[in-house]
């Protein structure tokens, strides 16, 4: 999501001191080590969680709907209850602050999807990146400057920063935050940039500023225990125009090699557990897809070269003027089929047309069905490593 919204994981193990920049060998964990046993623990929860799952329900995974933190809309909240939905955003400006937002998440999560007896819970995200783009802020929330000013800060005290705003992220119950923003902005491009550069929201012009910065602001998210989104894969930072208010917005700069990944390169070894993928194209790397719809940019790039296995998440499929021209239901396959994980939707309205359309492509073909299957699994992950799943 980006600044037209008033505001702003499979998964590896995400630790602070993972996000930190620390490299541990586990070629010596031997097979019976506490470690060993946790992981297979937690895979065992995650596949008998799946396993008593419907077919609607394992779908219902795969959708992120919104909700508006001061004004829920209920009849959008019991829609995607009918239709299992598993993760929320809350998307709009609040100043109610964090009892305020707790009691909200509190009555979403007390709906959320039954399986075998245990709750699923949902994952709650929000953009909380700073500056411009803070959607939750009143009492309990601390003022955050943007992501320019942060990375003029020290890694050490941008991290420590950025655990107390995930603290107060958890408190107010949110468990995802959809940053930190890995675009690298060019300083010759800067604020003509509209996505990023226009809102301070990159922080700073250069791989080798952004890298360090964007896997501290992500270090102190997993200190605090709030899952970290990199976005936007791979990269805004080289375009003009805004996806979420512009149509044909084309990255004619970016390749597979290009500095402007290392952020994500960086961030995805220290073991961010989501991606964002941007819906603008790239010409240098799949001039026919956008991003969100290109097996090349999902399946090649993202998880072949730079050997992601988290969750990867859309930015925004329903009302972005980027995907307009797709219908609903297409969106949803198009970015399954092509390796996605987590449709993000401001308008949960289209997710009775998006999910419905995914249980028939499923009846239909074993290869879409098995793709859903291993996203479902990589959500489930995410949660179970977030202490969200528990099998007794």
């Amino acid at each position: 999501m980006r600044a037209v919204w008033p505001v702003p994981v499979v998964a590896l193990s995400l630790t602070a001191a993972s996000l930190a920049g620390a490299c541990t060998s586990h070629a010596a964990v031997e097979p019976h080590t506490p470690a060993r046993a946790a992981k297979n623990a937690a895979t065992t929860c995650v596949d008998e969680t799946f396993g008593a799952m419907t077919v609607p329900q394992r779908v219902g995974q795969l959708f992120m709907g919104a909700v508006t933190p001061s004004k829920p809309d209920q009849q959008k909240i019991q829609l995607m209850r009918q239709y299992h939905v598993g993760s929320v955003f809350l998307a709009g400006r609040s100043s109610a602050g964090t009892q305020s937002i707790r009691t909200l998440v509190d009555g979403l999560q007390a709906k959320a999807d039954t399986v075998a007896g245990r709750r699923v819970p949902l994952l709650v995200s929000t953009d909380q990146e700073g500056g411009r783009v803070q959607v939750l802020s009143g009492p309990g929330f601390s003022t955050m400057p943007s992501a320019l000013v942060q990375g003029g800060w020290s890694t050490s005290y941008l991290r420590s920063q950025a655990a107390t705003w995930a603290g107060q992220l958890r408190a107010a119950g949110v468990n995802l935050n959809l940053a930190p923003v890995a675009d690298v902005v060019p300083a010759a491009l800067g604020r003509n940039n509209a996505p990023i550069g226009f809102y301070d929201r990159e922080f700073g012009h250069t791989a080798a500023t952004v890298t360090p910065h964007s896997n501290a602001f992500a270090a102190g998210m997993a200190q605090s225990k709030v899952l970290a989104t990199l976005k936007h894969f791979p990269g805004l930072g080289n375009v003009r125009g805004n996806t979420d208010t512009t149509a044909n917005v084309v990255d004619s700069v970016t390749t597979s090699t290009s500095s402007s990944l290392d952020p994500f390169r960086s961030g995805i070894k220290a073991g961010a557990p989501l991606v964002m993928i941007s819906s603008a194209t790239y010409s240098r790397i799949d001039p026919k897809h956008q991003a969100a719809f290109s097996s090349t940019v999902i399946q090649g790039l993202l998880r072949k070269n730079l050997g992601f296995k988290g969750v990867v998440v859309s930015d925004d499929l329903g009302q972005a003027v980027a995907v307009k021209a797709v219908p609903p239901a297409r969106r949803a396959l198009n970015f399954l089929s092509a390796g996605g994980d987590l449709v993000l939707t401001v308008d949960p309205s289209l997710i009775p047309t998006m999910a419905k359309a995914v249980q028939i492509r499923m009846a239909e073909s074993a290869v879409f069905r098995s793709q859903v299957n291993e996203s479902v699994h990589r959500v489930l992950t995410a949660k179970q490593q977030e202490g969200l799943l528990s099998c007794g």
